[in-house]
């Protein structure tokens, strides 16, 4: 397995001096021997789990907060015996991690305590400190809904003297960028509380099971946690539940009938019943189109709040199945059923009382933990950076309006300590009455960061980079990312092909039973799930809890990313259908009309040209 070393991949024509863009720390060094030496021989994947396309300057303030999130909870706080975080770098714009391990076995012996008092507190505690957690989620959403930004007005009121109040608009502003920058990585501490010990759950019992049976598939073991539900799928009830209310009212036809929410808004007010299935939108709307149509990670994933016409699309999807009088609940007890089947089985084939045991506890935690790893999606990477997003478009908005840059958008080729920097130069200037320095400075500079993202976005990253290593324990690496060693095997074989239409095989992970055959749809964005026909495979970089009335038109899905546990893999088990995830390569070999064959029991995808 070789995959190319870290400091020899090279700069993009036309980018040299990309590395200012972002963190000084996210960059491979020369310059440091110990560090230079650490990081060629470490194995750093691309995270494109997170990140399917290259990550703008200010977006990165999510990659740190998990680089601090994650990697604090399983070194300083939880302890996990054999990794301490993971590691980041950034590479063209793509940003790349590598789990950390400990190497020392007495170290990892020393941990176990720690981690045994520490986890077990959370694992016996889960369902009275989920709640606490939920709490200060909605607390801090509150928040930040709640957090004014101020413009900067060419008089202060008269108050500001009547009243003694003793600051400034300029200051309330930059205190107001300070407070959202922290309400965000406040929010993300709130992310990872439980999350790696939602992992760990989910590799404990794994690693259990397969001890046992040796020969058991990965996918079995992860139906015996199927059938759950959660409210990440609750986004995608209120869809259907509104699709029946439309046929119940008798206008399904103006949102089957209109492409664009404006004229089916318009010919609903118009409608005598059209106004009450509205008030039924607006009831639905607060929180639940509060999902994002990516990952959330990106200020470029819009919410369905920020444009109606993807909640629409799916609407009109369900209507259609309804009206052809089919079922388009998720099939649930027949999940549960087979989920039920599976465990039984496996369950009496274990002689030992004591394995018998150990089984129940630790199907019973995984089941425990299942919801949390889904639900916190929905409060934080959607609820909360719908929010967020927003809020930084009006700092955004005010900085345009005294010319630190030309647009809106142009903000996010700014890192965030640069729009400090801006901020401050802005209001300054604002307070003295003289013209700021960033206007002659920001543009120039964001035009040149255009032209170097647009390269970044033409570039085809590497898979991994470095020494894969001899056993990969992290567990989010395993059963999130689906990096594995066999999964680094199978990504080296097809890097090593030089033709990639030669390629008719795919392998990945068995992420979801049932085999079958249809045309793909190679699918990079929220925009392009809104063309998928009936029976189309969907073939995707990654996909998104708001991609779900998409689940109802497909027959399988194939990912490049994503684990046993990623969200395509849980998604397609919740309904029953095919998926192989993890294959590295499917976006970039497969294309739009290719007949597919999908083998979700072996993970195996077949491409007939």
């Amino acid at each position: 397995m070789k995959f190319p070393k870290p400091h020899d991949v090279r700069t993009i024509p036309g980018t040299e001096g990309w590395e200012r863009m972002y963190p000084y720390q996210y960059q491979f060094v020369t310059d440091d021997p110990e560090r230079m030496t650490y990081e060629a021989q470490s194995f750093w994947f691309y995270d494109g789990l997170h990140y399917p396309e290259p990550i703008y300057p200010f977006d990165t303030i999510w990659d740190e907060a998990w680089y601090l999130g994650l990697s604090q909870y399983n070194n300083r706080i939880f302890q996990v015996p054999p990794v301490r975080g993971v590691d980041h770098r950034i590479i063209n714009g793509y940003v790349y991690i590598s789990p950390v391990p400990v190497t020392d076995p007495e170290e990892v012996g020393s941990r176990v305590p720690n981690f045994m008092e520490r986890a077990g507190y959370y694992y016996k505690n889960w369902n009275e400190l989920e709640a606490k957690w939920e709490l200060k989620m909605k607390g801090i959403i509150k928040q930040i809904e709640e957090l004014p930004i101020p413009s900067l007005p060419d008089l202060e009121d008269i108050s500001v003297v009547t009243e003694g109040i003793g600051e400034s608009k300029g200051f309330h502003l930059i205190k107001a960028y300070d407070d959202l920058i922290n309400l965000g990585i406040q929010c993300w501490q709130y992310h990872f509380e439980f999350l790696n010990l939602g992992y760990a759950a989910y590799v404990f019992f794994l690693d259990f099971v397969q001890k046992l049976f040796p020969s058991i598939p990965l996918q079995r073991v992860t139906q015996m946690i199927a059938g759950i539900d959660v409210i990440m799928y609750r986004s995608d009830d209120e869809l259907k539940k509104l699709a029946k209310k439309a046929i119940e009212l008798g206008v399904d036809l103006i949102l089957t009938n209109c492409g664009e929410w404006q004229d089916a808004e318009t010919a609903l007010k118009a409608h005598p019943k059209g106004r009450t299935w509205l008030d039924a939108l607006e009831e639905a709307r607060y929180p639940w189109f509060h999902v994002s149509t990516g990952t959330g990670w990106s200020h470029s994933d819009k919410s369905w709040n920020d444009d109606l016409n993807i909640p629409l699309s799916g609407i009109a999807t369900y209507i259609n199945q309804l009206r052809q009088g089919m079922d388009i609940e998720r099939p649930m007890e027949k999940v549960r059923a087979e989920r039920d089947r599976i465990t039984e089985e496996y369950r009496d084939l274990i002689t030992s009382d004591e394995d018998r045991k150990t089984f129940d506890e630790l199907l019973g935690t995984a089941k425990t933990v299942f919801p949390y790893v889904e639900n916190h999606l929905f409060y934080v990477e959607h609820w909360f950076h719908t929010v967020f997003w927003r809020k930084m478009r009006e700092v955004a908005a005010i900085m345009k309006e005294h010319g630190m840059f030309e647009d809106v958008e142009d903000v996010w080729y700014l890192r965030r300590d640069e729009i400090k920097q801006g901020l401050w130069d802005m209001v300054t200037a604002w307070a003295t009455g003289v013209k700021p320095r960033g206007t002659a400075v920001w543009p120039k500079e964001i035009a040149w960061r255009k032209g170097v993202m647009k390269k970044f976005q033409e570039w085809s990253p590497p898979p991994a980079v470095g020494i894969p290593p001899e056993v990969i324990r992290e567990p989010f690496t395993i059963v999130l990312w689906g990096v594995t060693n066999s999964s680094i095997s199978d990504w080296s074989e097809v890097q090593d092909i030089s033709d990639p239409d030669s390629i008719t095989t795919l392998k990945g992970f068995a992420g979801s039973p049932g085999v079958v055959e249809g045309k793909a749809r190679v699918c990079r964005s929220a925009d392009d799930i809104r063309l998928l026909q009936e029976g189309e495979i969907l073939v995707a970089p990654t996909t998104s809890p708001s991609w779900a009335p998409a689940f109802a038109r497909i027959k399988g899905a194939i990912t490049d990313v994503g684990g046993v546990m990623s969200h395509a893999a849980i998604v397609c088990r919740e309904y029953g259908m095919p998926a192989v995830v993890g294959t590295g390569h499917a976006t970039k070999i497969i294309r739009t009309g290719m007949m597919l064959r999908v083998d979700g029991a072996t993970g195996v995808v077949t491409i007939d040209r």
